[in-house]
């Protein structure tokens, strides 16, 4: 079992097809956090509840909303981002995330991998996305 960073497969075709609205005020997506346990990656093809972080604090099963989302396109690569996501008053311990089309049937989009566990104890729990650039954005197409 192992959480495998990538976009999903799924999503790539989903996106020539005009699944995935990614525009502010177009699809809703969420961020699901799960345990070291779980298998996660290329293949994944929607959420899972199967080794999902428990319920805690701010925390439940599905996840959080990602808001702020925005897209643009930056010479030749498209971006998206979207505003970092906090669950607070949390004791969990996640090792990676599935952020989902919660709108198109939970959909996958993409995987990511925190490279080791990560812990918030009576806290907040950060999802901290990187810079909204080209080189850098949390999905990039080029």
């Amino acid at each position: 079992m192992a959480i495998t960073q990538a976009v999903c497969s799924s999503f790539k075709k989903e996106l020539l097809e005009g699944v995935h609205n990614f525009q502010n005020g177009g699809d809703l997506f969420k961020i699901a956090l799960y345990t070291s346990v779980a298998t996660l990656g290329a293949a994944t093809t929607s959420y899972t509840t199967g080794s999902q972080v428990s319920d805690s604090g701010q925390y439940v099963a599905g996840g959080g909303v990602l808001a702020s989302q925005q897209t643009s396109l930056s010479t030749t690569v498209a971006i998206v981002d979207f505003a970092n996501r906090s669950f607070t008053g949390v004791t969990l311990t996640a090792r990676g995330a599935l952020i989902y089309n919660s709108t198109e049937a939970k959909k996958a989009v993409c995987v990511l991998d925190f490279g080791a566990d990560k812990t918030a104890t009576s806290g907040t729990f950060t999802i901290q996305f990187p810079n909204f650039t080209k080189t850098e954005a949390i999905l990039r197409i080029a």
